[in-house]
């Protein structure tokens, strides 16, 4: 399955609003509000890369307080 990092930077003071309405997107697995260049990390996970595609560019790069995106298209996956 298709997976992908968001990390995302918001309208100063909107972090916790716009985190709360990335959780209820359908595909994201995880979402974290962190300190440092970004505001918000997620984790997206699809059945398709335009599914993928989808999410990222339609329902969370047109959130209203998302300033920016950076995508990171994971390739392999290792787990301990």
């Amino acid at each position: 399955m298709p997976q992908a990092i968001v990390l995302i930077n918001t309208d100063l003071g909107a972090e916790e609003e716009v985190l709360q309405q990335i959780v209820n997107i359908e595909g994201v697995r995880e979402a974290y509000m962190v300190y440092g260049l970004y505001d918000i990390i997620v984790k997206i996970e699809a059945e398709t890369q335009e599914k993928l595609k989808d999410i990222i560019t339609s329902r969370i790069r047109k959130l209203p307080k998302v300033r920016s995106t950076l995508t990171m298209i994971i390739v392999e996956t290792r787990r301990k």
